[in-house]
């Protein structure tokens, strides 16, 4: 069996078609599938001005739904040219909304969106396994979709610390409960890598008090040392790229 996994795509079409798909009898995808360009230059902005106690910048209706149709768009376009090749399973990274986020930005913005788990999930030979198991051909796999960690709360320090720890729990708690649900997997497929495992933060668009932090996930990293998959596939730290080892398991930052 010959299964493909790809790191964070973010739209780049041009560089997957690159990729020999010929025989493949699986694709992976470790989530941020569409292009985050000016979510990013967007969400970091406000991030900078933030910690340099000036107000944010609130963007217009407009600029928040070109931004989400970017992502949206350039994801349906990855998945549906893969999924011409073969079967995909995905999981969703900090690009992705699911349907309640989605209809909180649209009720924030006062702007109609699209449901993107709605389209994936209408698409032939296209599973999301957001926190689900899955069996393909005898092998177990399972999907945790992006969390933000308490430890990267604690170790990042936002301006919002006290809300964002507050979510951080809640998120790291339903985590935890996934993963203790999953058990002995052969593949984990996650966005972020376990803490301190291809996880630095280097990227020099990154916000400056960012750098050199490790922006792994400690209830990851738990995980893997408790029960030893074969593999794990991760993203999201694209500077990252790389395969690491531990006990038994390895480890792939696959970058972007």
């Amino acid at each position: 069996m010959r299964i493909l996994a790809i790191g964070d795509p973010h739209g780049n079409l041009g560089k997957i078609k690159k990729i020999p798909l010929k025989g493949i009898d699986l694709i992976l995808l470790t989530g941020d599938l569409g292009s985050a360009n000016l979510m990013r230059k967007m969400v970091f902005k406000n991030i900078e001005r933030k910690k340099k106690g000036l107000s944010e910048i609130e963007y217009s209706p407009a600029q928040e739904k070109k931004a989400f149709m970017e992502a949206y768009d350039s994801s349906i376009k990855i998945v549906g040219f893969l999924s011409k090749h073969a079967p995909v399973f995905t999981i969703y990274g900090n690009v992705e909304s699911s349907n309640p986020e989605t209809r909180k930005i649209s009720k924030e913005i006062g702007l109609n969106l699209p449901f993107l788990t709605n389209t994936l999930n209408k698409m032939k030979n296209v599973r999301v396994i957001n926190n689900r198991l899955a069996n393909f051909q005898g092998i177990k796999i399972g999907g945790l979709e992006y969390f933000i960690d308490t430890n990267w709360v604690r170790d990042f320090k936002p301006s919002d610390y006290k809300k964002r720890m507050k979510k951080a729990k809640k998120a790291t708690d339903k985590a935890r409960r996934v993963l203790r649900w999953f058990g002995k997997v052969d593949i984990l497929v996650c966005h972020q890598p376990p803490y301190r495992y291809l996880d630095k933060v280097t990227f020099k668009g990154a916000p400056k008090h960012w750098m050199g932090k490790h922006a792994g996930s400690k209830t990851i990293l738990d995980f893997i040392k408790r029960k030893q998959p074969n593999y794990v596939f991760c993203g999201h730290i694209h500077e990252g790229k790389g395969r690491a080892k531990i006990g038994r398991t390895d480890v792939y930052n696959l970058g972007v």
